[in-house]
């Protein structure tokens, strides 16, 4: 393993901090390794394995696309692409949809998207703490400073609200505000769920200024947290939904959905993307879409959901000095630790369980939609140990 990461680092450019695990293959929820080791799998690739590994129907799906074609320029129709936007639009009830390789190019879509409705005298506002993607508008939209520092200038036009501070939001947008980009569940700064309260005033204000509400779903989508999006726990519909990750079933896929109101935004040529809605993406992307939505998988995350919650929380219980708070909707769930929490996902690696820690002091977890009951107690039961 050590030469396995010596080579790495002769390799790449040092973006990433591996994790020491040589994977040979993935079966459902498990990953193993190259020495036999069977890990569950509660990273599933940061949201985006939400059939787990090797899902026959995405393997079939993908070796019957991979035999008419890879890839076709999108000034051709593809009936692959046809099917998949029409069950995407069928399923959240949006108008019309773009599609992308990643998150990070639907937040830029929708970017552009404000900017020709709005112009560029009106302000963009995100949230303190938002991860929206690490290209030059998403980064700017970013409120995590970490992601921005020795990267500035940044797109102007573009300030941030404090997260959940009702004052300040009231304070800052007006006339002047173009759009509003919001996770509702953010994700990449430790599972921070939005108030009641603050969704109602962004509803208020919404009505009195008319200004673009852009949820960014890109990790909290498509059935993540129990309901198709974060935002349906809150009784409020953005204008345009921004989704990746999940979609795919593991090939890059992303997309920006629109209401009504702003479905004919683009013209020809005004946007584009060679690789976006890719044939076996959107392959892959109908049987995910099948699974979630037709099969009930969705049902199963919001029940097992529930389940995994209170678990966690009689955890928490037990070990108050150790759990501060346990945060989240259905299999997109925040352990919020007392201290630092690298050793404690160290330990549960060696205990054959992979999630990861984020904002220094989170364990944010996020299985596979198809794990089962038994998948959750083995995590309990490990999670106990490392906490004893």
């Amino acid at each position: 393993m050590e030469d396995f990461l010596k080579r790495e680092k002769q390799l790449f450019l040092q973006t990433y901090n591996r994790y020491p695990v040589d994977i040979a293959y993935g079966e459902g929820v498990h990953l193993v390794s190259k020495g036999g080791i069977r890990y569950l799998d509660f990273f599933s690739g940061l949201g985006v394995n939400v059939l787990g590994h090797s899902h026959p129907g995405i393997i079939e799906a993908i070796h019957k696309q991979s035999e008419r074609f890879l890839h076709l320029s999108n000034y051709f129709i593809t009936d692959v692409q046809l099917a998949f936007a029409a069950d995407l639009l069928k399923y959240t009830g949006f108008s019309k949809t773009f599609l992308t390789n990643s998150g990070t190019e639907a937040t830029e879509a929708a970017i552009k998207i404000i900017r020709q409705i709005k112009g560029t005298g009106k302000k963009i506002f995100s949230l303190t703490d938002s991860f929206h993607g690490r290209t030059y508008g998403a980064l700017s939209l970013t409120g995590r400073i970490k992601y921005k520092q020795a990267f500035e200038p940044l797109l102007t036009g573009i300030d941030k609200i404090k997260f959940n501070d009702c004052e300040d939001l009231n304070n800052k947008i007006n006339e002047n505000t173009a759009a509003l980009f919001i996770e509702f569940i953010q994700g990449e700064s430790g599972i921070n769920l939005v108030s009641k309260q603050f969704a109602e005033t962004i509803k208020d204000l919404k009505l009195k200024y008319d200004f673009i509400l852009v949820a960014d779903c890109v990790q909290s989508g498509i059935g993540r947290t129990g309901k198709t999006f974060a935002f349906n726990y809150y009784n409020i519909l953005p204008d345009i939904t921004i989704i990746a990750k999940s979609i795919g079933g593991g090939l890059p896929l992303g997309a920006v959905l629109c209401n009504e109101k702003y479905d004919n935004v683009f013209a020809y040529g005004s946007h584009g993307s060679t690789f976006g809605g890719n044939p076996l993406s959107c392959a892959a992307g109908l049987v995910v879409l099948d699974e979630v939505f037709n099969k009930g998988l969705m049902n199963d995350v919001f029940k097992l959901g529930e389940y995994f919650f209170n678990e966690l929380e009689n955890l928490k219980n037990t070990f108050p000095n150790k759990i501060k708070e346990i945060r989240g909707r259905g299999f997109m769930i925040g352990i919020e630790m007392s201290d630092n929490c690298k050793d404690i996902v160290d330990n549960l690696r060696e205990r054959n369980i992979l999630v990861n820690c984020t904002n220094n002091n989170v364990i944010r977890i996020l299985p596979p939609f198809i794990s089962s009951k038994t998948d959750l107690d083995f995590f309990l039961y490990r999670f106990n140990e490392v906490l004893k």
